[in-house]
């Protein structure tokens, strides 16, 4: 059984359920798989196993029935269970680390993109073109072998980014307490803001207030 596809469209915004406590509980507004798992870390919350399944299934790398027959494996195999929740950990806080740098127009230290190169080289997979939307794209199909195969569309993603360098359309939402990434797809490249709804039009509501305190 292959993944899914998993990309989103840079313009989509996926709703998704509610999940308790979830840092997930928000849309999926980077554009890009490997920003939005990156984001989750700016979230804040307790990342369980039940967020990670909950994230693969929503990007459609897991399908419900393999995710429902994952839910139980903290319970069959613990230490499995854990070691997977671990690397995801890591690479969630290397891809941070290098979009940080990317966006300070850094380039990221080898410490930083070695989480991502580790889930690269224990997967194997190949590059297929997947119709989406009436276009075809090249995406990465993972081999499915053991359980990093589930963060290796992830990793790929987020080496496709770091490999932009200077070209890449990486941005940080304007607003300074958001914290979020974004990828700028946008025909201007222009996009200051991680979504209108979550920070662009709370600024513009705070502007014209303290335009109108001013006056």
């Amino acid at each position: 059984m292959r993944p899914p596809p998993h990309p989103l469209s840079p313009d989509d915004s996926l709703p998704i359920p509610a999940l308790p406590d979830s840092p997930t509980s928000v849309s999926l507004i980077g554009g890009r798989l490997s920003v939005n798992f990156a984001n989750l870390a700016a979230l804040g919350g307790h990342f369980s196993w039940e967020n990670l399944l909950h994230f693969l299934l929503l990007c459609r790398i897991i399908s419900p029935e393999r995710s429902a027959q994952l839910l139980a494996l903290p319970r069959s195999d613990p230490s499995a269970a854990d070691a997977l929740l671990r690397k995801a950990d890591r690479l969630r806080a290397s891809l941070r680390e290098s979009f940080g740098a990317i966006v300070r127009r850094e380039i990221p230290h080898h410490a930083s993109v070695e989480p991502i190169n580790e889930v690269l080289r224990v997967t194997e997979g190949h590059d297929e073109l997947v119709q989406e939307q009436a276009k075809w794209q090249i995406e990465f199909i993972a081999r499915e072998g053991g359980l990093d195969w589930l963060l290796a569309a992830i990793a790929r993603s987020g080496a496709d980014i770091i490999a932009e360098v200077g070209n890449a359309r990486l941005r940080a939402c304007a607003n300074p307490q958001c914290g979020l990434f974004f990828y700028d797809a946008s025909r201007t490249h222009r996009r200051r803001w991680c979504s209108m709804a979550r920070c662009g039009n709370r600024h513009k509501v705070a502007a014209f207030a303290r335009r109108r305190a001013s006056q």
